[in-house]
């Protein structure tokens, strides 16, 4: 079922919504909020601006959190008025939705919903392999750049995993690459720290960031694909700890994390990216 549900029409969830449209790869798109109004004007937006950007795309504007059960998949965004869905009241939006019958993955587009990630799986036993987080993944884009910066090349050359558990991130850098090269090869080890440090100040990501690296993974979830898509996943036992939220390479389809892939860690980043799964 090609039909996402976004709930929150603030500017995650607009930008989110816009973002889908604008791909074409999801049938309907419903942008759900409390200011039914807000939403539906938002809708109508992105709609009108369908011939100009060449998709038709499907968009519906609604007030009715209960309009996303039956969705293939769920996106956990920010209202209009209220911000991020969060802490306890998530968590009461999540028992909603999973008590009126709601079967489908959910994606938790917000910097602030880690521990309703956690929460999810713990109390309210939705399955591991039926969440995903986005906004963390943005930041795997922005280290590209800035790695392609430093060589003067191109984000498309660099392959290189971000990890930890928001908002505190490991850098794969001794397993990263660039055209083929190791980048510690390319970039002497003073400005792979800088670049450590500058990403620490990219949290929490913004809208538009978060909407590039949340369509990737809403139409995994939908469609499948083979390639390796950053993700904040549910970890456990192999690990080393329970219910606790990691951001990982991942492969989607059937409506599921299908694999979490382990990145190659020195010996000094897994004690990090450990640090990193155990704090508070």
């Amino acid at each position: 079922m090609l039909t996402v549900a976004i709930l929150g029409a603030g500017p995650i969830g607009a930008s989110i919504a816009h973002a889908l449209a604008r791909r074409a790869r999801v049938r309907d798109v419903r942008l759900i909020d409390a200011a039914g109004n807000v939403a539906a004007g938002k809708a109508l937006d992105i709609r009108q601006t369908g011939p100009v950007e060449g998709y038709d795309t499907r968009v519906s504007g609604q007030s009715d959190a209960l309009a996303a059960v039956g969705a293939g998949v769920i996106v956990i965004a920010d209202g209009h008025e209220s911000g991020e869905w969060e802490g306890d009241r998530g968590l009461a939006l999540m028992r909603q939705l999973v008590t009126a019958g709601s079967t489908g993955p959910f994606v938790f587009a917000g910097p602030r919903q880690t521990w309703l990630m956690e929460a999810a799986a713990q109390e309210l036993g939705v399955p591991a392999d039926r969440m995903a987080g986005t906004a963390a993944a943005a930041l795997t884009g922005a280290v590209r750049g800035l790695v392609a910066l430093e060589v003067n090349g191109s984000g498309a050359d660099v392959s290189v995993v971000v990890t930890g558990r928001p908002p505190a991130f490991v850098i794969a850098w001794s397993s990263a690459t660039i055209g083929g090269s190791l980048i510690t090869d390319r970039v002497p080890a003073h400005r792979l720290l800088a670049i450590s440090n500058q990403v620490k100040g990219l949290w929490p990501t913004g809208p538009y960031a978060i909407a590039a690296a949340t369509a990737p993974v809403v139409e995994g979830l939908l469609s499948g694909t083979r390639a390796h898509v950053p993700a904040v996943t549910i970890v456990d036992i192999e690990w080393g700890v329970r219910n606790r939220a990691a951001l990982l390479p991942v492969t989607l389809g059937d409506g599921r994390v299908q694999a979490r892939h382990n990145p190659s860690l020195s010996a000094q980043e897994r004690v990090d990216f450990m640090n990193a799964l155990t704090r508070a």
